[in-house]
């Protein structure tokens, strides 16, 4: 099996886990009732997604 020939260096370690940092989630705005919701999720609020009821809410 393959062993590190040397120790690998803390800026080395820290280089390569820079990505890994968790990002933000993407809200949008949705065109019905403008409640913050997840991209391609559909609005909790009013049901609606890309422009069409999807699920019927008591609200309306």
């Amino acid at each position: 099996m393959a062993v590190p020939k040397r120790r690998s260096s803390n800026s080395r370690t820290r280089k390569r886990r820079s990505h890994h940092a968790k990002k933000a989630k993407q809200l949008s705005f949705c065109p019905k009732c403008s409640n913050a919701t997840l991209q391609h999720v559909v609005c909790e609020k009013c049901g609606y997604y890309m422009g069409r009821v999807i699920v019927e809410s008591e609200e309306t």
